[in-house]
């Protein structure tokens, strides 16, 4: 999360996340293996028009990008992959939405088809662990990484 203290701040990186030069990367343990080491899942994201709490990947939806590569797969006790995925664009629930429509939600998330058996997570294994910007004021690129909790690195630990 990045908050603006200015009212310039807040211009630059508005400017910035609609030239999509925020870089944001996340790492996301997902049911199954994807055919493809490398991919990008490219289909608009609305409401899901079956339930209003939900968003879907819909013919109407706004254009959305999400790239993804294969970091490890896992193949007991069910297949499983740890993915890097990088947002070319920020759509409510974009990652999780289209894993999903691949055929790979993200595991532990009961809202979009990952809670199955034979893994438990108690929530999505989903992870912000990068994001990059131009600094507003000196236009310096700046870069903040997370490492990720516990309860994932165990989990990924626990499959490998």
């Amino acid at each position: 999360m990045v908050v603006a203290r200015t009212a310039a701040a807040y211009e630059s990186l508005v400017t910035q996340m609609t030239a999509r030069s925020v870089t944001r990367v996340y790492s996301a343990l997902v049911w199954g293996i994807p055919a493809s080491v490398n991919g990008v899942i490219d289909a608009p994201i609305g409401r899901d028009h079956r339930d209003v709490t939900r968003m879907a990947v819909v013919v109407d939806g706004r254009a959305s990008r999400t790239h993804y590569a294969l970091e490890q797969s896992f193949h007991t006790p069910r297949e499983a992959s740890l993915l890097e995925c990088r947002l070319e664009t920020g759509r409510t629930h974009q990652i999780r939405v289209h894993l999903a429509s691949i055929g790979h939600p993200v595991v532990g998330d009961a809202q979009y088809g990952g809670a199955r058996a034979g893994i438990r997570a108690g929530r999505p294994m989903l992870h912000a662990r990068e994001l990059a910007f131009d600094h507003p004021r000196t236009g310096e690129r700046v870069s903040f990484q997370v490492v990720v909790p516990a309860d994932f690195a165990t989990l990924v630990a626990t499959l490998s």
